[in-house]
C-alpha cells in the first residue's frame, strides 16, 4: 500500500492525515490550523502525503510550502487544483468544486480570500499564520 493509500484508508474519523513510510499523522482541526501547526511545531513533513477533507488554494499552498508529496483531496476547490498543477504535486479528489465557502455557508472562506491575490508560497503562510491567531 502506498503512502496515499494509507492517508486514504486512515482519514475516517478525522480531518487530516499524513502518512510517510508507515508513520501516519492525525489532526482532528478543521480549516488550516492542522498544517499551521505542524508547521509551526517544526515537524518535517518534507515527503508525507496527506489525506484532507476539504482543500482550497490556502491549504494547497501550505501543503506545497511544506513538502507533501501527493495529495488527496475529498473536496477540492479550483484554486487548490491549480496550486497543485502549479507546483507538480500528484493530487486525486473525490468532488471538485469552484471556491470553498465559510462554515456558515454565507460566504468565500475568509482563508481562501485571504490568498486570492497571493503567488508566493511563504507569503501565503505568514499570510495565514497571521490571520489564524
Amino acid at each position: 500500500m502506498t503512502d496515499l493509500q494509507t492517508a486514504k484508508s486512515k482519514l475516517s474519523g478525522h480531518t487530516l492525515c499524513l502518512c510517510r513510510d508507515g508513520e501516519c499523522l492525525f489532526s482532528n482541526e478543521r480549516g488550516i490550523a492542522p498544517m499551521l501547526n505542524f508547521i509551526n511545531s517544526n515537524v518535517n513533513l518534507q515527503g508525507y502525503s496527506v489525506a484532507d477533507l476539504i482543500v482550497g488554494k490556502a491549504v494547497a499552498m501550505l501543503f506545497v510550502f511544506s513538502g507533501i508529496r501527493q495529495v488527496y483531496a475529498r473536496t477540492l476547490s479550483q484554486g487548490g487544483k491549480r496550486i497543485f498543477e502549479k507546483y507538480g504535486v500528484p493530487f486525486e479528489y473525490g468532488t471538485l468544486t469552484d471556491r470553498i465557502i465559510n462554515r456558515a455557508g454565507t460566504d468565500v472562506c475568509p482563508m481562501e480570500k485571504a490568498v486570492a491575490d497571493v503567488d508566493g508560497l511563504e507569503q501565503a503562510y505568514i499570510i495565514l499564520n497571521n490571520k489564524l491567531k
